[in-house]
Order: C-alpha cells, then structure tokens, then sequence
C-alpha cells in the first residue's frame, strides 16, 4: 500500500492483486471480498457494534487482500481479526469470544448453504469451550489481526465518507432531499462490500454515490462541460465512473452455482482445494 496518510492500493496492485498471481479470478476475487464484507457486517449487527466500527473493518479487510493472497489466508480469519482491531481503533472494543461466537453461526451457517442440506433449515451447533474448535477460532483471530498490522505496515488511518456526503450534498442543494440522502448514503454502504475504498479518495466514491442516487432519482444535477458538478469537488469523471461500475457490479444476478462456491471457499485451506482441482482440470484440457 501507498505511504500516504490515506493509504491506498499501488497501480500494480490494482493491476494483479496476490490473489490473482495464485490463479484466483478478478471475479471471484470481487465475489468473496463482497461476501467477506457481507459477514463483518452481519456480525456488527449481532454483536451491536457501531457502525463506525464495522466500516473501518471492512475497509482494512479490503485493503488486506491488496497486500496478500486468499490463498495464504482465509476469508473469515481475517474478517474476525478486522471487526476486533477496528473495535479497538474506534475505542468500542468487543470481546474476542463475543466475535468468535458470532463468527461460529455465521461460518456454520454459511457452510449448511453450500452443502447437500442447503434446502433444509438451518439448525445451530454451538461449540465447546473446551473443544477444538474455539482454539482454533481464537487463534486465527489473534493471527489475523497480527498479520493485518504487520502487512498494512501498522497503518490502519481510515477516514469514512458520511460527513463528506453531507456537506457536499449541502453545496449541491440536495441537503434537503431525504430521498437522495437516503439512497446516496446506501450506496456509500454498499461500496464498503468493495476494494473502492482502498483505490480511490473519498471524495471520488461520494460523488459516485451522489452520481448514482440522481440518476436513480431523475434529480437533474450540471453535467456539460464546463459546468460539471463533479468537478466542483476535484473529481475526474473517469473515476467517478469507475467507483459506480464497481457499486453497480454487486447488484448483478449470480447463479446458485456461483453462489456456492463463494460460500465454499471462506477458509485457505478450501481455495487452496479449490485451485489444485482447477490446476488438474486446466492441465487434462491442455
């Protein structure tokens, strides 16, 4: 990651991530940062963590996976060690067994989806403290949160985007507008399911939200040249662009098929099968 006080993802990170140079596709790269993001947010709310809280973690998650392989670690480890360092960085700390109980439904629940029982209803298991399981949870927190200080350098500065929105909606006359505030705010929450925030500054990914809730709304904002609202704020229209692709992107339609092997692939040692089997496969073919 840069060395800026905002850190954000290099031109050959954003080019081909670690994951990518282990074989894993841009989507389903996309598929799992989204799905990782999608439990870290299930957990905040199990575990009434603060909002503020959940989306440093998940921007720390995204910006992790710029500076290391899935490969080398599981989607859910590092969710788990995200949601406790940002409780700490935001000064509302959980319990770590708190966050391994919440991980443990989610994790067990996310299995029971993707195996032959997935048409049944979901029935909870709870663990033992003294079994194999908790350990093996605390541990890959402990890892987790280590080795996201140690790669991201202990740079963990984030900055959130919802006072920005504000302000900037304000200058665009739209401070009163609840529908546009309602939905360009979804839309800042939705693009933490993203890796925008760890590729652009936060004013190019509110002006995507504001961008985005308009043009849903049919609210007419300048947009010929020279009078383009975005560039009011610094912002280039490519990347405002860019940040609504990837926003846009989430809400595409995926298949059960695809679905599953997302839901599959939540731990290294399951992507880790995962690519031998698609290493086999791809050499039969040749």
């Amino acid at each position: 990651m840069s060395n800026y006080l905002y850190p954000l993802a290099s031109l050959s990170q954003l080019e081909k991530s670690p994951s990518r140079e282990d074989g894993i596709p841009e989507s389903l790269e996309e598929d799992l940062r989204a799905y990782g993001c999608r439990l870290i947010h299930q957990a905040g709310i199990l575990l009434r963590q603060k909002q503020v809280a959940v989306a440093t973690a998940q921007i720390l998650f995204q910006r992790f996976w710029f500076v290391t392989s899935m490969k080398q670690f599981g989607v859910g480890d590092v969710g788990m060690g995200a949601l406790y360092l940002s409780s700490k960085l935001e000064e509302c700390p959980l319990r770590m067994r708190d966050i391994i109980n919440v991980y443990d439904v989610l994790l067990q629940r996310s299995s029971h989806s993707a195996g032959p029982k997935a048409n049944q209803e979901f029935r909870y298991y709870p663990m033992s403290y003294f079994g194999d399981t908790f350990y093996h949870l605390k541990e890959a927190l402990v890892v987790a949160e280590m080795q996201i200080l140690k790669r991201l350098g202990f740079n963990v500065h984030v900055v959130l985007p919802y006072n920005t929105l504000i302000n900037y909606l304000r200058l665009l006359g739209l401070g009163g507008n609840q529908e546009v505030c309602s939905k360009a705010w979804g839309y800042l929450n939705d693009a933490l399911q993203t890796p925008v925030y760890a590729m652009h500054q936060i004013p190019t990914i509110v002006c995507a939200a504001i961008l985005l809730s308009t043009r849903h709304l049919n609210v007419p904002l300048p947009s010929t040249p020279p009078n383009c609202w975005w560039e009011l704020f610094d912002t280039h229209w490519d990347d405002v662009w860019n940040v609504s692709g990837y926003i846009m992107r989430l809400y595409r339609k995926r298949s059960p098929e695809d679905n599953q092997l997302v839901v599959g692939l939540l731990t290294k040692k399951d992507v880790r099968r995962w690519l031998e089997e698609h290493t086999d496969s791809s050499t039969r073919q040749e």
